[in-house]
């Protein structure tokens, strides 16, 4: 059950029937310090100050109508919490009651992994565009960011209901084709190399780069090659074919590593067929203007630099194909969002793009969202790279995280070995990457610093993973199924302080979930997690779980199932597997 979302509209039902207020915008939050209750809310201030009304006044009001309205099935709200009351200078301050709390924490015992889930985006559609590297070049540590961001957007969207369509928007067109192609013709000839590899691909690239500083032919011959590619030269198209086909191999590789899926790979020559349609009606739409045989379009009214959307040689832009994108997701999906996961460099960019997708009216009612992140930095502060000063390599990193994990996951668990060390190692690395990323502020520049990173303490993915696996070893020690722990336990044991602080904690999670998709900021559900994590290690080392009564023990237990099947799921929503063994 969403709190929030209950007294939010049952105070909203008040004040439309009672005030005449339609859809009236307050805010419901939780209290820092838990003497204000369990969640507060600002209606009554912002209600007195449209009416020019003393805010107590108005906040008792509105108590004593929630106190009599009745909810579907006849449920009061006051059946959900212990008191409500109005403090100065005119907060409504909500107290959960503590057999609300306990039906709500039989209700997580019921529904498990399901407990959080809604069905509030039934029937609307979300485009996420994250990740899209480039074809012939290798993945490095600027795509992380971008990958983990966007896929814990898309776990969270479906996780309410939404249907939610992944695209990975690869940069699979373009002139560094015609420079890959001529190199390569330089050392193959024309003669199909199958066993090519990203990194012998990249290469060349670079290797393009220094040459034509010596030769200056190299420029012409590169776009000869990408004139032939853009015509279906049937070699040069069988070579680009070859270059997708090797990339997204290695890519698939790496998202399977990391446990992200996508439900699109559509890269940019997908759209080829459709710009110049967008450039003419763009054009035809008076939209745009021709300026020294380029189109643009003008945007310097709405604080915009111009947008080029094709240049005086005829050629199109990122910006042409990006256009071409919305328009045809518009189209084929109908999303009520489409949200681009971005670093922050290219906020202009997708400020200008918006505003001309909405001046040629080609996403109509969608809302179009830059979900902008800063940079990752080394534990230096530094933009990470090798000791040649090339970015970092994506495999590099992964692969440098599961070394050190299994080095320390050794010293601490000598008796874990073999496959179950690889594989718990595995997932403690990913999951470290994941949570340094998603537990920041997305706007911040995040610093990549392994021995915090993999640190057992609180701020780290192996922090709460540990926290889930204690929980786990609690029911192998006394041979206890956890999946299997009765359902009929008597609940109404529970009533001490620290067992009421961890269901509080626990009923929370449905509102924290729901909003993290205001300001798309996972680190709310991180925050979350840490608090949920810290007052169970509380509990359990100020508690006898094990020696307590049997009913009461049962009784606990439960609660730490509980426990655990939240933690599981708001890992899920980060994309963090739990292992089975530290």
């Amino acid at each position: 059950m969403n709190i929030e979302n209950t007294i939010k509209d049952q105070i909203n039902q008040v004040i439309e029937k009672e005030y005449c207020l339609k859809d009236f915008k307050f805010q419901i939050e939780e209290p820092k310090d838990k003497i204000y209750g369990d969640y507060t809310t600002n209606a009554a201030m912002l209600l007195a100050k449209k009416r020019k009304s003393d805010p107590i006044k108005i906040g008792n009001e509105i108590i004593d109508k929630l106190n009599k309205a009745k909810k579907k099935k006849s449920v009061q709200l006051s059946e959900y919490f212990s008191k409500i009351r109005v403090v100065k200078p005119g907060f409504i301050n909500f107290y959960l009651a503590d057999d609300f709390l306990k039906n709500e924490l039989a209700h997580i015992l019921d529904n498990g992994d399901e407990y959080g889930r809604t069905n509030e985006g039934n029937g609307r559609t979300i485009v996420v565009d994250y990740s899209a590297p480039n074809i012939a070049k290798k993945m490095h540590v600027g795509h992380l960011r971008s990958t983990i961001i966007g896929s814990s957007i898309c776990r969270v969207y479906s996780f309410l209901g939404y249907r939610v369509i992944g695209d990975n928007h690869l940069g699979d067109w373009g002139t560094q084709f015609g420079k890959i192609i001529f190199m390569y013709k330089r050392k193959y000839g024309e003669v199909i190399k199958d066993d090519m590899t990203v990194g012998e691909m990249e290469s060349m690239y670079v290797d393009f780069h220094k040459k034509e500083k010596i030769d200056l032919g190299f420029a012409g011959k590169a776009r000869a090659e990408l004139k032939k590619l853009q015509n279906k030269d049937k070699f040069n198209y069988r070579l680009w074919q070859l270059f997708c086909k090797i990339s997204i191999s290695e890519f698939k590789k790496i998202y399977k590593v990391l446990d992200v899926d996508f439900d699109l790979w559509r890269g940019e020559s997908f759209y080829n067929d459709m710009l110049q349609e967008v450039v003419e009606a763009a054009l035809n739409g008076r939209i745009a203007k021709r300026s020294e045989g380029a189109v643009v379009i003008p945007l310097k009214k709405y604080g915009l630099p111009d947008f080029l959307i094709q240049k005086s040689d005829e050629a199109f832009l990122y910006s042409t194909t990006d256009l071409a994108t919305i328009k045809y997701r518009h189209e084929k999906y109908n999303p009520i969002k489409n949200i681009y996961v971005v670093a922050s460099q290219q906020e202009l960019y997708f400020k200008q793009l918006f505003k001309t997708s909405e001046l040629l009216g080609l996403s109509s009612n969608e809302e179009m969202i830059h979900v902008k992140f800063g940079l990752i930095l080394g534990a230096n502060g530094r933009k990470m790279s090798t000791r040649e000063g090339e970015v970092a390599d994506l495999w590099d990193i992964i692969n440098e995280g599961i070394s050190k994990a299994k080095k320390l996951m050794t010293k601490k668990n000598p008796d874990l070995t073999g496959d179950g060390l690889e594989s718990a190692a595995a997932i403690v690395a990913i999951g470290a990457i994941k949570y340094n990323d998603l537990s920041q502020n997305r706007l911040t520049d995040v610093k990549f610093d392994w021995d915090k990173m993999l640190a057992l303490e609180s701020g780290s993915a192996p922090y709460l993973q540990y926290t889930y696996v204690r929980i786990k070893s609690i029911f192998s020690r006394i041979g206890f199924e956890f999946d299997s722990l009765q359902k009929n336990i008597d609940l109404s044991l529970l009533g001490r302080s620290n067992e009421m602080i961890l269901i509080r904690d626990l009923v929370r999670f449905p509102g924290i979930v729901k909003r993290v998709l205001s300001e798309h900021r996972l680190n709310l559900i991180t925050i979350y997690l840490e608090e949920l994590a810290k007052d169970f290690h509380n509990f359990y080392e100020n508690s006898s779980v094990l020696r307590s009564e049997k009913n009461l023990a049962v009784a606990r237990l439960g609660l730490l199932k509980a426990v655990a099947r939240i933690m599981k799921n708001g890992l899920f929503l980060l994309g963090i597997d739990t292992p089975d063994r530290m």
